[in-house]
C-alpha cells in the first residue's frame, strides 16, 4: 500500500509518502514540508496563536491533495511537543480536523521515545545488543534503553533545542557566562532525575543518536555528508562535540550557518542541542554514539506496517 505520514514537529511539518509492504523497509516515495516553527507560534497563555493553528490547518489541507495525487490510499498524521503542550490543543486539532479531514494523533513524550527506539533498533538491527537512544527534537529530549524492539525505559524531558534557546533568550550574539552556567545545571539537573530509571536497564552494546540537531552536530564533527546517502556509517564523539560548545556559544547564529551541516533556520538552537546532547553523553558516560538516520517518523510507519 501507499502511506502518507504527517509528522507536525516543533520546527518542521513533513509529508512522507512511502510504499508500505509487509516484512520490507519503508520505501520513501516524495517528500513534502514546510517550516511553520508552531513552537515559536505560542502566545503569552501558552497557546497556539490564531495564524499558527491556520497555517497548519492550510497546510495539512495541502497534504491531503498532494496525497491524493501521489496515490495514497491511507493518510496519517501525528504531532509532538508543540501541539500536546499547547493550552488549545483540543481546538487546534479540531481546526485541522475541519480544514483537512485529518485528525491528527497527538504521541506523549514516552510514545515519541518508544516509537522513536524501534527505529533505532530496525536499522541497526539485533546484533546491535541493547540499544540506548539519544533523540532530541525542537520541543524534548528522549532517552530509552532497551534489548528489545520495545525500550525497557524510556523517559521525556522539556529539553528540546528550540525550547531551550527560546527560554533562557539564547537567541541574541554571545550570550552571556551566567546564562550558559544556568543552562548548564538545568540540563544536567534534569537529566540526572531520569538517570537511574534509564541505567538500570544496563550497560548499553551501542548508543544510538537520532534526529536533524544530532545529525547537524555530527556533520560539524566531521561526520559525512547527506549526499553521501543513508548508509554511510556516521558517528559523533563527546570530545568532539565537546570542544564545540565554546566555539558555538562565542558565535552568532549568522556565523554559525558557515558551518558545515548547520542550516540557517536551524543556526540559532544548535548551542543549546549541543549543550543537551554533550550532557546527556557525559551523564550516562558515552565516548562516542552512532548517528541513525531513521527516527520518528519512520518509527511511526514501522508500527502501521506492523499492524497491516
Amino acid at each position: 500500500m501507499r502511506l502518507g505520514v504527517i509528522d507536525v514537529g516543533s520546527n518542521t511539518v513533513h509529508l512522507l509518502v512511502i510504499d508500505a509492504h509487509p516484512g520490507a523497509h519503508p520505501l520513501p516515495d516524495y517528500s513534502h514540508k514546510v517550516e511553520l516553527r508552531l513552537a515559536e507560534q505560542l502566545t503569552p497563555d501558552g497557546q497556539i496563536s490564531e495564524e499558527g493553528a491556520a497555517r497548519l490547518a492550510t497546510f495539512v489541507r495541502d497534504c491531503t491533495e498532494v496525497a491524493e495525487t501521489r496515490g495514497v490510499s491511507e493518510l496519517l498524521g501525528f504531532a509532538t511537543s508543540a501541539i500536546r503542550d499547547a493550552n488549545n490543543t483540543d481546538e487546534v486539532l479540531d481546526q485541522v480536523r475541519r480544514a483537512s479531514g485529518v485528525q491528527l494523533q497527538v504521541l506523549s513524550g514516552e510514545n515519541e521515545a518508544r516509537l522513536t527506539f524501534l527505529a533505532a533498533r530496525r536499522w541497526f538491527g539485533w546484533s546491535s545488543g541493547r540499544l540506548f537512544l539519544i533523540d532530541i527534537g525542537g520541543g524534548s529530549l528522549e532517552l530509552a534503553a532497551g534489548i528489545d524492539e520495545e525500550a525497557d525505559a524510556v523517559a521525556s524531558l522539556p529539553l528540546g533545542a528550540g525550547r531551550l534557546t527560546r527560554e533562557l533568550q539564547l537567541l541574541g550574539d554571545n550570550p552571556a557566562e551566567d546564562d550558559l552556567r544556568a543552562l548548564r545545571k538545568r540540563i544536567r539537573s534534569d537529566i540526572a532525575e531520569v538517570h537511574r530509571d534509564i541505567a538500570k536497564v544496563g550497560q548499553p552494546h551501542r548508543v544510538v543518536g537520532t534526529s536533524k540537531t544530532i545529525r547537524s552536530l555530527g556533520r560539524l564533527c566531521g561526520a559525512a555528508p547527506q549526499s553521501e546517502g543513508p548508509h554511510i556509517p556516521r558517528s559523533l564523539a563527546r570530545a568532539d562535540l565537546t570542544a564545540w560548545v565554546p566555539k558555538l556559544a562565542a558565535m552568532s547564529p549568522a556565523e554559525r550557518t558557515s558551518l558545515p551541516g548547520i542550516s540557517q533556520s536551524r543556526a540559532p538552537q544548535m548551542l543549546a542541542g549541543a549543550m543537551v546532547v554533550e550532557a546527556a553523553m557525559e551523564l550516562f558516560d558515552v565516548d562516542e554514539l552512532d548517528i541513525c538516520p531513521w527516527a520518528l517518523r519512520e518509527g511511526f510507519i514501522l508500527r502501521r506496517m506492523d499492524a497491516l
